[in-house]
């Protein structure tokens, strides 16, 4: 297997209290999968995705990436955050190409894989731009072509289109699966929207609560590539629900007393409209 999380365990302090928010995960991707991650908040997706990263270290068990253990970050590791992260003063390009100057290639390399990935992502026309005048999800084309300029094993990806409003987001679900496909780059994608993990991606990661663990592993069909529902990905999304449906309930109790009750008799009209929207 590609990359394996081996009983991957981490706490934190708080308050003079212990929180465990990974407890015991285990998790294989093979090479080149487009693997997302469900979950209620606070149960540990982007802690996992730090510490695969290397960027945070586990207390208890490994991340292997082809049998060789993680312990700090790597240009075969880039993540992608929530936030663009661009740097304002920077042109697109020269935030494209920031990293790539840190590894000393020739001017003529750098220019040439600047040029290709931005029109990856279709932002050719905007090379001289600046962040400022940019869109939201331009800046954020501009963030993936950075990590895609470094041309890196893995793709980490952490709710890169949360911030997006709905049309901008399906644009670039589009985008990312077009370059998936064109790259086949190993992609973890770290989403609260059930319809985006699974119209994505190959198989979706489903955790539970604090402490976070791994509660099923769906296997989506191929036929799901694409951005636009249809009756069997709206059914495996259902199932999907249902497995985090006690797992919400639990993180409901938790901030709003025992004596709340998660709503589960709304008709199939109202699940497949909702479905998509954050948990």
């Amino acid at each position: 297997m590609y990359l394996t999380i081996d009983g991957v365990k981490k706490s934190f302090q708080h308050n003079q209290e212990t929180l465990t928010v990974l407890d015991d995960i285990h998790i294989s991707i093979e090479k080149g999968q487009f693997v997302s991650i469900v979950g209620p908040s606070g149960c540990g997706k982007s802690t996992l995705l730090y510490i695969i990263a290397g960027l945070v270290q586990p207390d208890d068990g490994a991340v292997r990436v082809l049998g060789k253990k993680v312990t700090k970050p790597s240009p075969n590791r880039v993540v992608v955050f929530q936030e663009d992260g661009l740097f304002p003063w920077l042109s697109v390009t020269e935030n494209v190409t920031y990293g790539l100057k840190l590894k000393r290639l020739s001017k003529e390399e750098i220019k040439q894989k600047a040029h290709d990935v931005l029109k990856m992502v279709h932002l050719s026309r905007y090379k001289n731009a600046y962040p400022h005048q940019l869109s939201g999800g331009m800046k954020q084309r501009v963030a993936i072509a950075r990590a895609l300029v470094m041309e890196p094993d893995i793709l980490l990806m952490d709710e890169p289109f949360a911030a997006l409003d709905e049309q901008t987001r399906l644009v670039l679900q589009s985008e990312l699966l077009n370059i998936w496909q064109k790259t086949k780059v190993t992609i973890l994608f770290i989403t609260h929207n059930i319809r985006e993990a699974v119209l994505l991606s190959e198989k979706v990661i489903v955790m539970g609560t604090r402490p976070g663990n791994v509660k099923e592993v769906f296997s989506m069909p191929p036929a799901t590539r694409q951005i636009v529902p249809n009756r069997e990905t709206l059914s495996i999304e259902q199932k999907i629900f249902s497995v985090l449906q006690g797992e919400i309930e639990k993180v409901l109790k938790e901030e709003m007393g025992d004596d709340y009750s998660f709503q589960t008799n709304r008709d199939d009209s109202d699940f497949t409209r909702h479905l998509g929207s954050h948990l």
